[in-house]
């Protein structure tokens, strides 16, 4: 798998989580499964970053999701 991909996954995959930690913080239960899912997005993040030292920075990082978004959809 291409660890491009790899990174974007993660990031979008932690982000989309998010919503559903702070829904389960407003009703009281705890967030096992998102928190699990927001691990998995950091861990998809961490293995790209570290296979690929010092190819990936905040200032790539646009640069990295229109390069994906832009190879698998169009």
């Amino acid at each position: 798998m291409d660890l491009d991909l790899v990174l974007v996954l993660g990031c979008v995959i932690s982000v989309l989580a998010i919503p559903a930690i702070i829904s389960a913080f407003s009703d009281n239960r705890t967030p096992r499964y998102p928190a699990l899912i927001i691990l998995i997005g950091v861990v998809m993040v961490g293995y790209a970053v570290n296979v690929k030292t010092g190819a990936y920075n905040f200032d790539t990082l646009p640069d990295v999701f229109l390069r994906v978004v832009g190879r698998y959809i169009g």
